[in-house]
């Protein structure tokens, strides 16, 4: 039996299948290809993020989280070069604490 998946996965998902006695058939990604791939992963994750909640919701998120730290390797960038940036826009702009929704502006 074969089962098609074509995307990415996890550095340690090859070996997990081979153990079980099965064998993965993979390919190498370019940086394009990559980058294309983390983007749809990244798009995965939000998806699974949206649908889930509790303890489960935290794993999801942990998942977005290494799809995000992956994106900002390709930049040439770390995590932590993301959360400066993050912080200094929470500074400039704030964070979303106060749960506020900016219904409408009204110019004169």
């Amino acid at each position: 039996m074969e089962q098609i998946y074509n995307k990415l996965v996890r550095d340690n998902i090859p070996d997990k299948i081979k153990s079980n006695g099965e064998t993965p058939i993979i390919s190498i990604l370019d940086n394009d290809r990559y980058k294309e791939e983390l983007e749809r992963k990244l798009y995965e994750e939000y998806l699974e993020v949206i649908d889930s909640s509790g303890e489960n919701r935290i794993e999801e998120l942990a998942d977005m989280l290494e799809v995000l730290k992956a994106l900002a390797q390709l930049e040439g960038k770390t995590l932590d070069d993301v959360i400066e940036v993050a912080k200094v826009k929470v500074k400039k702009r704030g964070a979303f604490e106060k749960k506020i929704f900016l219904e409408k502006v009204i110019s004169e």
